[in-house]
């Protein structure tokens, strides 16, 4: 009985995963749902204009669009965030972080979805990932960093937190519109400085920074044409 529930499960996922391929191809994108640029300043963090890597640069589509700043406030913490934009090459342009931290050096320990209520009374939903790698200290010793990563997707109708359910509004989106939703996902991230450098943020210190911000940079960031994201 369960061989044959089991074989039942097999074929379903099988025809449903080959059903993909039978999807009408559109070469029409949606436009982009949010603006690429990130404010210098959020709250009493103040922001500079953050590197893209060679890396990204190479392996994503030639297409693909960034804005990355780094924030810092007057306690020395320190906030990474980014903006990944999709051009027409959806598959090349735009993935989960999961995807891209381990060729970074990152093993993912956890992930977990997360809302965050904003000051306008809406919500957001997050994906948190808790990250490790081992780092050499300028004392030649090596140490574990922890890493927390906060991040969602952003399309022209329709934001959500989770890489499948994505999928499934692409798949809508294909089906019953003829285009392509023209995908972003931000990122925000910081490292937890405990036992490694000051100001030491315990990884819950550093999760609730980190959510205090993110609350305070939507309502700054925009769409295109200048309304509000959220």
């Amino acid at each position: 009985m369960i061989t044959k529930r089991l074989l039942s499960i097999l074929v379903v996922l099988i025809v449903g995963f080959g059903s993909v391929f039978l999807l009408p191809r559109t070469s029409q994108s949606s436009p982009a749902g949010i603006a690429l640029v990130l404010p210098n300043y959020i709250g009493d963090w103040i922001g500079e204009e953050g590197k893209i890597t060679d890396r990204e640069l190479e392996v994503l589509a030639k297409d693909t669009q960034f804005a990355r700043k780094n924030y810092i406030n007057v306690a020395g913490d320190r906030i990474s965030v980014s903006i990944v934009l999709s051009g027409d090459d959806m598959t090349n342009s735009i993935h989960r972080p999961e995807r891209c931290l381990p060729a970074q050096g990152w093993s993912v320990v956890s992930s977990e979805k997360r809302v965050l209520a904003m000051a306008n009374d809406k919500e957001l939903g997050v994906t948190k990932l808790r990250n490790v790698r081992t780092v050499e200290l300028s004392n030649k010793s090596h140490a574990t960093l922890h890493n927390i990563n906060y991040y969602w997707f952003v399309g022209y109708s329709d934001m959500t937190p989770s890489h499948l359910t994505r999928t499934g509004l692409d798949l809508r989106d294909r089906l019953l519109h003829g285009y392509n939703q023209r995908w972003a996902y931000v990122t925000v991230t910081a490292n937890v400085s405990e036992h490694l450098w000051r100001p030491e943020r315990t990884e819950e210190e550093t999760s609730a920074i980190l959510e205090n911000f993110i609350q305070k940079l939507v309502l700054d960031l925009k769409r295109p044409e200048g309304g509000a994201l959220l």
